[in-house]
């Protein structure tokens, strides 16, 4: 079973805004993956790993001196140094990381052309 925690309880644990979470979210100190949505009786909320988000808030909250976009910086560190199995698509606002082995096809369109940039896997035929 897993342990999460929905996004209210965790904003009223720490006193966090919502708007807070959504901006640490922008500045990647909070990866994208880590909001789970879920179907409940009254609708979809979203929840977190505990053992994840708990601790990532307590460091934002207990920062010290560092400004958030430094520590957005130390946290993206790892990213940078990532297996080669991950692709970490990345805008001025977030990372965002896919499993390769998860994706079934990547897109690039420039100037309206597609061009497929994952190579076909061997064992896999197509029609």
């Amino acid at each position: 079973m897993e342990d999460l925690i929905s996004k209210r309880e965790l904003l009223e644990r720490y006193s966090v805004s919502y708007g807070a979470l959504y901006r640490w979210k922008r500045m990647g100190l909070i990866p994208e993956d880590w909001f789970l949505r879920r179907a409940t009786p009254t609708g979809q909320e979203t929840f977190f790993h505990r053992a994840q988000i708990c601790p990532r808030v307590e460091q934002i909250l207990q920062r010290g001196d560092t400004s958030l976009e430094d520590l957005a910086e130390k946290l993206r560190e790892p990213e940078r140094q990532a297996p080669e199995n991950w692709l970490i698509v990345t805008d001025r606002f977030t990372s965002r990381r896919f499993r390769l082995e998860e994706l079934k096809s990547i897109t690039l369109i420039v100037d309206g052309q597609a061009q497929e940039l994952l190579p076909k896997q061997k064992g896999v035929h197509q029609k």
